[in-house]
């Protein structure tokens, strides 16, 4: 028989865990039932990804995705505003049409690379021109003239357009190892010949438009059918585009066969000046704690090759959708719920800093940062982010997650933290304990991670309904608790380097005047 002290001394001990796990039953449930009946995912990501398109920071669809998002917001009861915190480039894509015009006529699939200036509505129409092998720098500057008036062709022309999965599924394995000792030999040959120039891939650019290039034409590819990576121009005059391996490929192959291709392209787009740059930001007040704040956090901007779907249309969705959750299942939270769409997280995490940045008076009094970055499937790893004892309070509010969705998610404390890679990183670097919810792959670091295939059509809405509930649920039980989430750090671990302890990610400063 206990003691009857003892009993009644470990009842008492017991009553706050059981009335947080009460209190959390009902509005769990609650979060859950409107989740699975009426979420708003599909008509949200239609209108985010169909209607408004991709974010790319300044231009005008960036622009028109805050104001949908404020007025979704709005809607929904929840207040919401624009916050600006500098400049930017602005810029507007237009049309863009490549043909090959000779030897015969075929469209070609491409597009111009942001921020790129106008063709105009007549367009550049030349023929085009491969990089021999050189001897050295001085070979480079003896050719480089033959680029006058042609397109250069500066992407290494692929030896298969297949994936290495497909090989992998139907070649035999000696015919798959032939191919990429092939391959490898001839990428470390690029390599070495762009290197023997005296330029990179960069810096060689404006070298070729500097000799009168009629234009720039790359193939980015991302290692999958029909993919490639888009992102920005590096000329300022003439055009750059990049096309899809199976037509640069081909108008590759019909230049070093002395067809003598020519290819007309029509790039029109708006320099729209400085424009401003700025977060999304959506507020539920605290009720109790109101100057102690949750936040749920997600780039907005995107590149624009697709419509910015899983880089990072997915995650800001699960943001809203949490909030609209919360707002109907647990509308006077204790602490105040912040949700954070930044801008221009893609040219550096600078929204995010921005904002961490201009609110000082915040950082102490953050309870805990959910951010969501890395594509439409289902979160399977939470880290601690370095956070000492973190195990405590995120096993805590992971507890009250349904198990079909906690089922799925590897722990890991307490982890180290980011220096980069997405906005949690801004958070962490000033101490704020911010946590990824990283999600399956979907193949995303080759289909749609800034690719030309990163499109409505690749959202796994079941996946991203679960991390939803999973945002809402983790967001409540951090409003609710009682303690502090403690920001206390590891002791970081030595660097192999140099044998001594690293040190702690600083905190930087946004790019406040950016893209010229």
């Amino acid at each position: 028989m206990k003691h009857p002290f003892k009993t009644l001394l470990a009842v008492l001990l017991l009553f706050p865990a059981i009335t947080i796990s009460q209190s959390t039953d009902a509005v769990v449930e609650a979060i859950v039932k409107e989740a699975n009946e009426n979420s708003q995912l599909e008509p949200l990501a239609h209108q985010l990804m169909d209607q408004v398109g991709p974010r790319l920071v300044g231009t005008p669809q960036m622009k028109n995705a805050a104001d949908w998002a404020v007025e979704k917001f709005e809607s929904w009861g929840i207040d919401a505003k624009i916050e600006n915190y500098g400049e930017w480039r602005g810029w507007e894509r237009g049309i863009t049409h490549i043909d090959m015009i000779s030897p015969r006529v075929q469209s070609l699939k491409g597009t111009q690379l942001a921020w790129n200036p106008s063709t105009g509505s007549k367009g550049v129409t030349a023929g085009v021109i491969t990089m021999p092998t050189f001897k050295d720098a001085a070979d480079f500057t003896k050719w480089v003239p033959n680029v006058k008036g042609k397109f250069v062709l500066i992407s290494m022309n692929q030896p298969t357009g297949r994936p290495d999965y497909n090989w992998e599924e139907f070649a035999t394995e000696e015919s798959f190892t032939k191919m990429k000792e092939e391959r490898d030999a001839q990428t470390e040959e690029w390599r070495a010949n762009l290197e023997r120039t005296g330029y990179n891939s960069r810096t060689i650019i404006a070298e070729l438009e500097k000799a009168g290039a009629a234009g720039i034409v790359a193939s980015n590819w991302s290692r999958g059918f029909g993919v490639n990576k888009i992102f920005s121009a590096r000329t300022e005059k003439i055009p750059t585009v990049d096309l899809e391996l199976e037509d640069y490929g081909m108008v590759y192959r019909l230049a070093e066969s002395g067809q003598n291709p020519q290819i007309k392209v029509v790039a029109e787009s708006k320099d729209l000046g400085m424009v401003p740059t700025f977060n999304t930001l959506a507020e539920i007040k605290g009720t109790e704690k109101p100057e102690e704040y949750i936040v749920l956090s997600a780039h907005f901007d995107s590149w624009d090759g697709g419509t910015g779907a899983t880089d990072n249309g997915t995650g800001a969705l699960v943001m809203m959708e949490a909030a609209r959750l919360l707002k109907k299942a647990y509308p006077n939270p204790k602490r105040t719920i912040i949700v954070g769409l930044w801008g221009s997280e893609e040219q550096g995490l600078n929204g995010s800093r921005a904002y961490v940045e201009d609110h000082p008076e915040m950082i102490p009094n953050i309870q805990a940062v959910f951010n969501q970055d890395n594509g439409t499937g289902r979160v399977v790893r939470l880290s601690g982010g370095g956070f000492l004892q973190s195990y405590d309070y995120l096993g805590r509010w992971l507890n009250a997650v349904p198990e079909k969705i906690s089922d799925h998610i590897e722990t890991s404390f307490p982890g180290t933290p980011a220096r980069g890679g997405s906005d949690y990183a801004s958070f962490q670097a000033v101490g704020v304990p911010a946590f990824s919810l990283s999600s399956l792959n979907w193949s995303y670091w080759d289909y749609t991670w800034h690719t030309n295939r990163d499109t409505y059509d690749k959202i796994i809405f079941d996946d991203v309904r679960n991390n939803a509930i999973l945002t809402a649920v983790l967001t409540y039980m951090a409003s609710e608790d009682p303690e502090r989430a403690s920001g206390e750090k590891i002791k970081m671990p030595l660097d192999r380097r140099t044998g001594e302890p690293r040190e702690w990610p600083s905190p930087r400063s946004p790019e406040r005047k950016g893209g010229m």
